[in-house]
């Protein structure tokens, strides 16, 4: 045992210059175990546990593996500090229940174009009708899709809506995406939809830098769509200006399908797309003004203009995680290249992962920030682990007769090795976030990123600065023309058969086996890295667990079945494509269809009739109702009641009933029928006691907390 020790503690000692990498880490597990709690810590243990770090940090002997440790915990600490303290700090009101036919006035803080509308966030919020909260309980942000004729608006324009309001809904299943948590750091407190085109009550300027950011993007977006006014203006706006909200529903899936949807989202691919073309055309534009070239370091004046450029696009992309990450690493290797140090190392992603994760902690459980640093982190791994074989390559071609050719070979194989590279460090992540894996990425990759490279984004940079003359629409046009190529690609790739593959949801445990082990392979130089691979096979390899056999979506209305064949079907009247094929998706199903009884099953009297399904699994009886005026029928030699009508204190001889009502206060509902008896999930509790949970404690003590409480 002394003996492993020591080997321990000596491989340790020998990677003393890779130990930094890990403080990013030990900060994002800090964070990750407060978003894994039951219940929401008190505000003091953050501070608490890392002043007791700070003091085993100077107890400790310098430069020794435990004060590293304690540096560690320092960070783990802070981590879980900052989480807390940004969830207290964005308590917001949350809309208690459904309002219809509400006027709702508000100021414009953000416009999304969809495909088929326009949705607008509205802050400083008023509600006028019917069954609406007191002032002090009126949400601080908005969102509302408008109807159709809805009238030309900006970022400041006031607004009055006739809508329909209602809370932010939960996951469709527990475990499943949890938006009522995303929209709590987003203070969003209501979603709906108008029932009449929307009044412009006054013109407004955005106030303040962030939102004049935000009124800049939406006319830049709208001016894009103009240009483009078919589906290639919605992939223009996204790559352009961030807002994804106008690609359609076919181009989205068939980008996913092929492995492109990374193209679609503003990150590393755009910015260095940016920052080189920047720096390619200022440092030869001084080139060719030889007096200027001799009194100026054309690379250090081009890394300023393209630090500025990319700070500068990251704002008006909306400084999603992937771009800031994006910049914050741009923004560390040009300052590399103004101090003469090495711009590429894997500490310029460390320091950019503890800039994220200092100003937005929540962003650590979203997919973007996962797989955008995995990607990263796994490619300059990669790098740094074939430098003896890269130099080796590039002895040898210098010495052979057709150098260009070699060259050639060389970019297109490591074109290959990246895109294989990144799509297996992302693979993982993708199955688990979104239940679908892409095998022919490497393909559309290999067209699709040179195509975006060379053609789509300088034609759309020119049109960006054309647009303040009015002439973008010369430079759009050509951007179009890729675009159109590129969604072929996308298309075509996406219809060879086995291009993507829908996975069963993998268990949390998953997740935490394959970033410990992924990072333990990238971070370490030595070959005690290579124990990071069974770790990645172990968390492959867990089961995801048996579906459940009975489902209820979180307003009661949809109910599910899973037949002897492990398929999901709907067995109510009423049906949501979203829930539906959530459901179906954890699974790896494509999605779900109504349930049909099958002659041997309607031979036991099974099957669905006029708001009324009965079901058997084992022992149990199964009834599933839709109907008022079947409850006292449904409840008949049934052992287990699902309604989606109010049913409780009407049924009597079912073991377990469970109605709308339970649903709307416990959220969604998951049941596993088994020999010994009835497991039983619900949403909110799979969540805890946390403040973004309708009905806990947690969320009544933050508002009670909240400024201006």
């Amino acid at each position: 045992m002394s003996g492993a020790r020591t080997w321990f503690v000596q491989q340790l000692d020998a990677e003393r210059g890779r130990w930094m990498l890990w403080l990013p880490v030990a900060m994002g597990f800090g964070i990750a175990i407060y978003f894994a709690l039951p219940s929401e810590p008190p505000m003091w243990l953050g501070p608490v546990l890392a002043a007791a770090g700070v003091a085993a940090t100077f107890l400790a002997s310098a430069g020794t593996a435990v004060r590293a440790l304690c540096i560690g915990l320092v960070a783990a600490s802070m981590g879980f500090g900052l989480a807390t303290g940004r969830t207290a700090d964005l308590a917001a009101p949350v809309l208690g229940r459904p309002l219809f036919s509400i006027n709702v006035e508000g100021r414009i803080a953000d416009v999304q174009r969809l495909p088929d509308g326009v949705r607008v966030v509205l802050e400083a919020v008023r509600l006028k009708g019917r069954g609406v909260p007191l002032p002090e309980m009126t949400p601080v942000r908005v969102r509302v899709s408008l109807s159709r004729g809805a009238p030309v608006i900006g970022v400041g324009d006031r607004l009055l809506i006739l809508a329909n309001l209602s809370p932010p809904a939960g996951p469709a299943a527990p475990g499943a995406f949890d938006f009522q948590r995303v929209a709590w750091y987003q203070q969003i407190g209501a979603v709906g939809y108008a029932l009449a085109p929307a009044v412009v009550i006054e013109h407004g300027q955005p106030g303040g830098l962030v939102r004049t950011i935000d009124g800049l993007r939406a006319k830049i977006t709208v001016r894009i769509l103009e240009a483009l006014p078919g589906p290639q203006g919605g992939v223009a706006a996204a790559l352009l200006t961030g807002e994804q909200t106008a690609v359609t529903r076919e181009i989205n899936q068939s980008m996913r399908d092929s492995g492109l949807a990374h193209i679609l989202s503003i990150s590393g691919l755009h910015i260095v797309f940016v920052v080189a073309l920047v720096m390619g055309c200022l440092r030869y534009g001084i080139a060719l003004v030889p007096p200027l070239a001799l009194r100026v370091d054309a690379k250090k004046f081009a890394a300023v203009v393209a630090l500025l450029v990319a700070l500068f696009y990251t704002a008006l992309a909306g400084a999603p995680v992937p771009a800031q990450r994006a910049c914050a690493m741009a923004a560390f290797a040009l300052l590399a290249i103004l101090l003469d140090r090495t711009a590429l190392s894997l500490r310029l992603v460390a320091w950019s992962a503890i800039v994220v994760l200092a100003a937005a902690p929540d962003a650590l459980t979203g997919a973007s920030f996962q797989m955008s640093f995995a990607a990263v982190i796994a490619l300059i791994a990669a790098w740094e682990a074939a430098g003896r074989w890269r130099r080796r390559w590039h002895e040898r071609i210098e010495t052979t007769k057709h150098r260009w050719l070699w060259r050639a070979v060389a970019g297109l194989g490591a074109s290959l090795a990246t895109t294989l590279i990144a799509s297996v460090a992302t693979g993982a992540f993708a199955a688990y976030h979104f239940n679908r894996l892409s095998f022919l990425g490497i393909v559309a990759n290999l067209l699709g990123v040179p195509l975006t490279g060379f053609w789509i984004m300088p034609w759309g940079l020119l049109g960006m600065l054309l647009m303040p003359f009015g002439l973008e629409r010369f430079a759009l046009m050509p951007m179009g023309w890729g675009i159109t190529g590129l969604d072929a690609i996308a298309a075509h790739v996406a219809a060879w058969p086995q291009a993507a593959m829908l996975v069963p949801s993998l268990p949390g445990a998953s997740l935490w086996l394959l970033t410990l082990g992924g990072l333990w392979l990238c971070l370490w130089r030595r070959r005690w890295r290579l124990a990071g691979v069974p770790v990645i096979a172990a968390g492959l390899l867990l089961s995801p667990g048996p579906a459940a056999d009975l489902l209820m979506s979180e307003d009661g209305r949809v109910l599910g079945v899973r037949d002897g064949h492990g398929v999901l079907q709907v067995a109510s009247r009423r049906t949501d494509r979203f829930v539906v094929e959530a459901w179906a998706r954890r699974t790896g199903q494509s999605g779900a269809r109504k349930w049909t009884a099958s002659a041997e099953e309607q031979a036991l009297g099974l099957g669905c009739a006029s708001g009324l399904c009965r079901w058997q699994k084992g022992p149990w009886h199964v009834a599933l109702v839709s109907d008022e005026q079947r409850v006292a029928e449904a409840c008949a030699g049934a052992d287990i009641v699902l309604a989606t009508v109010d049913a409780l204190g009407r049924c009597r001889g079912p073991r377990l009933v469970i109605d709308r009502r339970t649903a709307w206060h416990e959220g969604a509902q998951a049941l596993w029928l088994e020999e010994t008896g009835v497991r039983r999930l619900t949403a909110n509790a799979a969540r805890g006691d946390r403040p973004w949970v309708p009905n806990s404690s947690s969320r009544r003590m933050a508002l009670m907390k909240a400024p201006g409480a």
